[in-house]
């Protein structure tokens, strides 16, 4: 996937409402938050996890808010940090983050709440919308980039243990143009 997906979606991204929430990024790549004056507005919409006096964003959670343009971000000396830039450095170091993005982005533009998933790879759990923070994520969603191999048996594993948690199982393949199609995967029995 590449960066200047993120040009041709601009114009998809949902509009500020307020000013930008202001996020540092530290040498790690960790990306927090210590306005507490914005800590209800980013848990009531199911944005990072609170520690200590700072919330904590995921990868795919800070690239969105970027995007959307609802964070500014600055690196611990006090620059400015692009969408780009944190999105190069993520991919440097960790390899699904751009797909993780994709696929968030997707979901919270069609108005879900969605969490770091249970770790089937490179997955997410999704909230039915209304349900965050007083019910548990009804889905969990993973991905698939497309002409990426996935064996039948790893696939079936990971959709049992879903099944077990009580969750649907949703596979998100990823095109090569930057659009996700979403797949419901069940468990099915024939009889000989």
């Amino acid at each position: 996937m590449e960066i200047q997906e993120h040009e041709r979606a601009r114009e998809q991204a949902p509009q500020p409402a307020r000013d930008p929430i202001l996020g540092t990024v530290d040498k790690a790549g960790v990306v927090s938050v210590e306005q507490k004056e914005r800590f209800g507005e980013l848990e009531e919409a199911g944005y990072g996890e609170r520690q200590g006096n700072a919330i904590r964003l995921k990868d795919f959670e800070a690239l969105y808010l970027l995007y959307a343009e609802k964070m500014s971000l600055k690196d611990a000396k006090g620059k400015g940090v692009s969408f780009e830039e944190l999105a190069k450095a993520d991919q440097a170091r960790v390899r699904d983050s751009w797909t993780k993005f994709i696929i968030y982005r997707d979901l919270r533009s069609r108005g879900y709440v969605v969490k770091d998933g249970f770790g089937f790879g490179t997955d997410l759990r999704v909230y039915e919308r209304g349900d965050f923070p007083a019910k548990p994520a009804k889905f969990v969603v993973f991905a698939l980039d497309e002409g990426t191999e996935k064996s039948l048996g790893d696939l079936r594993d990971s959709v049992k243990q879903i099944v077990r948690m009580g969750k649907e199982a949703i596979v998100a393949v990823i095109e090569r143009r930057g659009e996700v199609i979403y797949y419901r995967v069940t468990k099915a029995t024939f009889r000989k």
